[in-house]
């Protein structure tokens, strides 16, 4: 817990002790509106939005800490799980450097690369990606085996390049460069399902689009999102693929010769097979969480307008929050809902100044020529 504690105030800049506080709050089931309103000397005055920050962190964290045990467990029980390897998973700051390091060890269906290394067939591709040799035909010939269904030398290599392919996909610094070039100039491209023109009218403007992955609003991704899920757009990322093997070269490429040009071309195969595919859809999860959060935001904003407008029209009010112990708030407001003035009464127990109360509604009245007073009906409400 107290790790947990120093975790969320040095993401979220909030005091160790509010921090504490909150999260038990909230796990004895107590909202936010209430934490925020009755628990003010618990948390030191946090506001509904620094608790709902708290809140969400903490799920974040118990995501990304729930994924790490399964992911460490996951690799022990292949008896795969290495100091280094363990150090570095826990020392992942993110679920996608976690997916990162998991990658080698996630359980999948046979693919291309598992079926090229039943044919014995690793240690040629490790002898290619090693760029020692290039007598590359005279060394495929080597494993020329029927009996493994490898009849000719180009079929060896076809799957050293499967497996060499597999291995790109897994080397994490290469995951990185492809996955900061998309951030930065990757495109989303959406067009019309064929056939659907005339059910998708609605989402006319995304028949033939493309725009940033970095610039697109949210509103924008939402809409094409809807669209794709209702099965009305194809939707993809797309990058410059020249620029992509430029990326990848430098982790790769140390020599000119046969054995580069044959990583080469697994380097092209697995950015667009296998790579590429994989960072879309973590991307794209990223985006509609973003988007999601500023639809939201743009929500609350419009709301909060909707609920401060002046319910009496264009009047003058003076309104009283009531509370006993910690005394009644005052407000005074103009016609517009600008702030005149504020303050603080205590006309309940235990102070029970209540000459001293009415006397300032009566001042506060008279200086702001107040047309009408509101009055909550929460604790106190009744008394006040």
């Amino acid at each position: 817990m107290e790790k947990q504690i120093r975790q969320i105030s040095g993401l979220t800049n909030l005091p160790d002790k509010g921090v504490k506080n909150v999260l038990e709050l909230l796990e004895q089931g107590a909202t936010i509106p209430f934490i925020a309103r009755y628990r003010k000397e618990m948390t030191g005055n946090l506001d509904e939005e620094q608790i709902t920050t708290i809140r969400d962190t903490s799920r974040k964290l118990a995501e990304l800490e729930d994924r790490r045990e399964s992911i460490l467990r996951s690799i022990d029980e292949q008896g795969k799980l290495t100091a280094e390897l363990q150090e570095q998973l826990e020392s992942a700051e993110s679920i996608s450097q976690l997916e990162d390091l998991y990658l080698p060890y996630k359980s999948k269906r046979k693919t291309r690369a598992d079926k090229a290394a039943e044919k014995g067939l690793e240690p040629l591709a490790a002898t290619i990606m090693s760029q020692k040799r290039q007598d590359v035909a005279q060394l495929a010939n080597k494993f020329v085996d029927p009996s493994k269904n490898v009849h000719t030398a180009d079929e060896a290599l076809q799957g050293a390049g499967d497996i060499m392919a597999a291995w790109i996909n897994e080397r994490i610094a290469a995951r990185n460069r492809v996955r900061r070039l998309l951030w930065r100039e990757g495109k989303i491209e959406s067009k019309i399902s064929k056939g659907k023109e005339a059910a998708a009218e609605k989402y006319s403007d995304y028949f033939d689009y493309s725009e940033n992955i970095r610039r697109i609003p949210s509103h924008r991704y939402l809409a094409i999102s809807r669209g794709e899920k209702e099965g009305l757009l194809n939707v993809k990322l797309v990058i410059d693929q020249d620029i992509a093997m430029q990326q990848l070269e430098p982790v790769f490429i140390g020599s000119e010769g046969e054995t580069a040009s044959l990583i080469r071309k697994a380097m092209k195969d697995s950015l667009k097979r296998l790579m590429q595919p994989s960072l879309e859809s973590e991307i794209r999860s990223e985006l509609k969480e973003r988007s999601d959060a500023k639809a939201i935001e743009i929500f609350r904003s419009n709301l909060y307008q909707l609920l401060m407008a002046p319910p009496l029209g264009e009047k003058r009010v003076l309104a009283i929050d009531p509370g006993f112990r910690t005394g009644c708030k005052v407000v005074c407001l103009d016609g517009q809902g600008n702030l005149l003035d504020n303050d603080t009464i205590y006309p309940h127990p235990p102070q029970r100044d209540t000459s001293m109360a009415a006397k300032k509604i009566r001042s506060l009245v008279d200086a702001y020529r107040i047309e009408a007073i509101a009055v909550g009906n929460g604790t106190a409400g009744r008394e006040t």
